[in-house]
């Protein structure tokens, strides 16, 4: 795992440990787009549990294999609609670079979070809500 006082995957310019280090922890994102981050970070340090505790119940696959050839290099976030902490529902769209078998790629999704019991989770894709 990454030490605490490297930089945080996400992006946010602060050291792991005081960013997304936090939610892997186990501690509540206030919004969607701090969830979304810490998943990114989750899979760029490959944190299995924190992913599978942050996904959906209804979507949430039984188990997660990561592909350790696959290297998350940066993550940019091109917007987001509600997801506040005073929201319940919010997407986050976002660009994940990476780098696998020495090439370059780009993930780009509009991710669809809500709140379970007062807690963010990823649903999925927007195309994919859960009712």
């Amino acid at each position: 795992m990454t030490a605490p006082d490297a930089p945080c995957p996400c992006g946010w310019g602060e050291p792991l440990a005081g960013c997304c280090g936090r939610y892997l922890d186990g501690r509540d994102a206030p919004t969607a787009e701090a969830l979304m981050r810490s998943r990114y970070t989750a899979f760029a340090v490959g944190d299995v549990a924190h992913l599978l505790r942050s996904w959906h119940p209804d979507t949430r696959p039984a188990d997660l294999d990561l592909d350790p050839e696959l290297e998350w290099k940066r993550l940019v976030v091109l917007g987001t609609d509600r997801g506040s902490p005073f929201d319940d529902t919010g997407t986050v769209e976002f660009e994940a670079h990476y780098r696998q078998a020495g090439r370059r790629g780009v993930q780009h999704e509009e991710s669809a979070f809500v709140r379970v019991e007062g807690r963010w989770v990823y649903e999925g894709p927007t195309g994919n809500r859960v009712a």
